[in-house]
C-alpha cells in the first residue's frame, strides 16, 4: 500500500507539471485550471489506499488479539466488520496528505496568480 501511495504522488506531480507545460507551450491560459483535476483525483485515490491500509491493520490487530480465543474469521481477509471503526471522512485530511497535496495546491494557486498579475510570462 505504501508503494501505491508513492506512485500516486509521483503520477500526480507528473500530470500536473505536464498540464502546465503544455499550457505554457500552447500559450493558452484557459487550461491551467485543468491541473486541479488530477490533483483532486489523485488525492482521493491516495486517501482510498490509506483507508484500505487502515482497515487491514485493524484486521491484523484483531487477529493478533483474538487468534487464541476463537476460530471465527481465522482465514478471512474480509474487512467489512471494521468499516465502522475507520472513518473515510478524516483520511483525506491526514497530516501527510495536507502537507503534500496542500503544498501542490498552494503552488498551483501561486502560479496562477502570478500569471494573472503578469509576474510570469
Amino acid at each position: 500500500m505504501a508503494s501505491n501511495s508513492f506512485l500516486v504522488k509521483g503520477w500526480a506531480i507528473t500530470l500536473i507539471v505536464g498540464i502546465l507545460l503544455v499550457d505554457k507551450i500552447d500559450g493558452v491560459d484557459g487550461r491551467i485550471s485543468v491541473a486541479f483535476i488530477p490533483l483532486i483525483l489523485f488525492w482521493l485515490l491516495d486517501s482510498y489506499f490509506l483507508w484500505q491500509e487502515r482497515l487491514y491493520r485493524k484486521l491484523y490487530d484483531w487477529n493478533v488479539t483474538h487468534r487464541l480465543d476463537t476460530n471465527d474469521y481465522l482465514f478471512s481477509l474480509n474487512t467489512e466488520r471494521f468499516k465502522k471503526d475507520v472513518s473515510k471522512r478524516t483520511i483525506p485530511f491526514a497530516r501527510t496528505f495536507l502537507l503534500f497535496y496542500g503544498a501542490v495546491f498552494a503552488s498551483l494557486i501561486i502560479y496562477i496568480l502570478s500569471l494573472y498579475f503578469g509576474l510570469i510570462k
